[in-house]
Parts: C-alpha cells; structure tokens; sequence
C-alpha cells in the first residue's frame, strides 16, 4: 500500500484471530513498517496474498474478499477497492488432539484427527513423509462452502481411481456439507445396499496405511472422521491394532471376529428355523429343554425373536444416546431386568434370552460401526425368512447375500476381492495375517493393481 493512502482492515472476530492483526497488521500499518510485495509471499508465519484488477475483474476481486473474509482470513483493501491483500490470521481454536472414543485400541497411536483439517493433513504428513503426497482442495455446499480434501499418494495410487474420485467429488450438487457422511452418500456405488463400500476412521495412522495401499482418503473440514476408499468386505474384519502386534495372535483375532459374523447374522433366525419348522434337527434332550421353556409361551418364535431384538435394539440405543455416565449402566441394569422379568411372566422363553445375547455380543466385535449396522439389518431379515420359511428361507436368502455381494463394487474394486475374483497372493493379509517379513513390502494389493490397468 502506498503511503498516505486510506487502508481498510476487515476481518470477522468471531474467525480471525484478534491478536495477529492487531499486535502483527494494524501496528505495522500504523508504523509504516508493513512489508510491501507487489506477489505474493510469506512475511514472518504469515501468508501474505494480493489482488489487483490487473488479474481479476472487480466482481471477482470482491468475491475473493468475501470468501477470505468467511475462511478467517484479515482483507486490507484501499479505499478505491482495486486491490486487496488477504493475510492468513484465522483463530486457531481447536480441540486438542486426543484419542478417538470410538476405535480405542491397546497397543499402537493414540492420537486422533480433530474438527480443524489443516491439523488433520499435519497429523497424516507427521506419519507419511513423502513428498508424492498429495492434497487437493475443493470447496463443497453452496451454502456453507466447506473445504474437503482429497488425499492421495501420486505415483502410488491408481490414476483411474484418484480421476474417478475427484469426478465424483466435484459432481457434488448440495446446500450443505457439515460432516463427512454428507459427502459418502454421494460418492458411494450404492445407495440401497446394506453393506458399506467405504469406510470412515478418526486415526491418522490407519488413513497413512491405506494410503500406503494406493487407496484415496477424504477429509471433511468440521469433522474428525476421514473417508477411505475403496475398501471390500473381508477389511471390514481387519483393525489397525492387527499389525501392532505378533501374526498369529492378529490371524486368530480375526478368524474370532469372522466367526463372530456368522453368529450375529444366523444365529436368531436360526432358532427360530428349527424350533417352528426342524425339531427333528435337535437332539432329543435339548428339544424337551427348549419344550418345557416354552410351555405357556403365548408367542411363536418368530414374534419372540423379533420382539426381544427390537426391544435389545432400543436399549443399546438407549444407552448411546443418555449421559455417559449413565448410558452404561442402563443398558446392562435394563438388559438383565427386562430379560428376567420377561421370563418370569412367560411371555418369553429363557432360551430366547441367551440367544439374543450371544447375537448382541457378537456383533460388537466387528472392528468398523457402519458394518456392525449392516449385520443388524441382515439379521432381521434372515429371521422374517426363517419364521416364513425354514431352512429353506435361510438358504435362499444366503445365495442372494452371496449374489448381491458379488455384484458390489467399491471405486472399480469386486467387494468380494481377493476371494472374488480369487487372489491367493493377497490372502496373506485378509484370511491369516502373516509375519511381516514375509509379506511384499510396498507391492500394491492385486486388486488394486488391476485399476492401475484402467485408463
């Protein structure tokens, strides 16, 4: 700015940060010792930036001063208003990092991602020094203009994955962006399917590992929560805290969460399969157990089941939406006393009490919140088809899961990879954890490689 010409300093308090311009702007402004750069620069830690009519028309030149003003940033603009010059003096209020509540683990980082982005991408650079790492910035929802970043690593991840991602991102069409599931329901491959064809994570060390991978990250100013992509259905069973520790306890740990699928899922609608339709499938002591429960029972099995899931449903519920020092509480004190109670009135059988638990506990295990919704679904679907048909319900509804699985795709990836199509090479890391000297050190998964054949 020349001397002796009116200065306009505009900035919104309630963004930027009061102490910067005044001790840092308006007392230089004041002194005549504010440094004059005809481009832009960096004076002191901050970054300096100006705008004349001489590169943008003067529409543009007050729309980029708008904008500043809405990101935080400080506009000097002289008195004709045909320049400006934006310092970067936003407020650096933030929550201090800390560990992620809903994916604590027992050994590895602790350290999660905050509401503020610019620490973010600082906590992912801290862990993956690379200089092929790339974040693109793009602002999305016309009315709160929120900054998402696409991450990935140049070079490393596929070219047609990292284009189709920016694609979709761009072909974003919305008002609002307040949290990161705004933006995976428009990218996602399917918007009907139950089962997640990408996953969210609150740790910068498991978005650095994926990264590592070839895959793409999204980060959402205003939330903690990073998309990943492309993800298929056997890593939904794997943890970060997998390969912070020995290979075979890691390989056990997961056939254990496996196992565990297959019980939260089955496990109802298979009682209800074999006490209304099998009895002959069970052994005979155990059918006059279940027979004697359920005498003076006044409802099938089918109604039981599904009245104690829904019931277990708004108690867990329950729990996650009152205060945190009683949610737990409640929902353990509510689970015994309704289940007993039950009971004892005979509405239901004690039988229905233990299964329901077992399939309440099981579907904890699964490492990833969104895939433990998807298995809550399924489950109250196998029951509706085991109380209408068996057996045969549950295998006819089995082969369309399989079916409907194999038709999923995640970014180009087959949901089902590396069994399908099947890849014995990656099995290593999905079905066993193998040691780690064993595995290919920085050679992509064969599922992925194939996308770097796509143009």
């Amino acid at each position: 700015m020349e001397e002796d010409q009116t200065v306009h300093c505009m900035y919104l308090e309630s963004l930027a940060d009061k102490t910067v311009i005044d001790d840092y702007v308006l007392k230089a402004l004041m002194e005549g010792t504010f440094l004059e750069v005809e481009q832009s620069g960096v004076t002191g830690n901050h970054f300096v930036q100006d705008y004349s009519f001489s590169s943008a028309r003067p529409e543009e030149l007050l729309q980029q001063a708008v904008d500043a003003l809405l990101a935080g940033q400080c506009v000097l603009a002289d008195s004709a208003m045909d320049r400006i010059r934006l310092i970067h003096a936003v407020s650096l209020n933030h929550r201090q990092i800390e560990e992620p509540k809903s994916e604590s683990t027992v050994r590895g980082p602790h350290e999660g991602f905050t509401e503020n982005i610019d620490m973010n991408v600082g906590l992912i650079r801290k862990r993956l020094r690379n200089p092929r790492l790339r974040f693109e910035k793009l602002s999305i929802g016309d009315q709160t203009r929120t900054t998402v970043m696409l991450a990935y690593l140049d070079s490393v991840a596929p070219t047609f994955l990292v284009r189709e991602a920016r694609q979709r991102l761009l072909a974003i069409r919305t008002g609002s962006v307040l949290e990161s599931a705004y933006i995976e329901e428009y990218i996602q491959d399917q918007i009907w399917s139950p089962f997640p064809t990408m996953t969210n994570t609150e740790k910068p060390d498991v978005v650095t590992a994926h990264l590592l991978e070839g895959k793409v990250a999204v980060l959402v100013d205003g939330t903690p929560s990073a998309l990943l992509a492309p993800m298929t259905f056997f890593e939904f069973f794997s943890s970060p805290e997998d390969y912070y520790q020995r290979a075979d306890i890691a390989t056990f740990i997961r056939w254990i969460r496996l196992f565990s699928f297959f019980i939260a899922v089955f496990v109802p609608s298979m009682y209800v399969a074999v006490t209304t339709f099998h009895q002959e499938l069970l052994p005979t002591q155990l059918l006059i157990n279940i027979s004697a429960q359920r005498e003076g029972v006044p409802l099938p099995s089918l109604t039981e089941v599904l009245l104690m899931e829904t019931v277990f449903e708004i108690i867990r519920e329950a729990g996650l939406r009152m205060p945190r020092a009683i949610g737990q509480a409640l929902s353990i004190v509510g689970a015994i006393v309704l289940g007993q109670a039950a009971v004892e009135a005979g509405l239901i059988s004690a039988a229905i009490v233990i299964v329901v638990a077992i399939t309440g506990i099981a579907n904890f295990v699964v490492p990833t919140y969104s895939f433990g919704i998807s298995q809550r679904l399924i489950r109250f679907s196998f029951v509706l088809l085991a109380g209408l048909m068996g057996l045969f319900g549950i295998l006819c509804g089995l082969l369309f899961l399989i079916a409907h699985l194999i038709s999923l795709k995640s970014f180009g990836v087959p949901y089902l990879a590396p069994a399908v199509p099947v890849s014995f090479s990656d099995w290593k890391d999905i079905f066993v954890r193998v040691p780690r000297p064993w595995m290919n050190a920085g050679s992509l998964p064969r599922f992925m490689q194939r996308l770097k054949g796509k143009k």
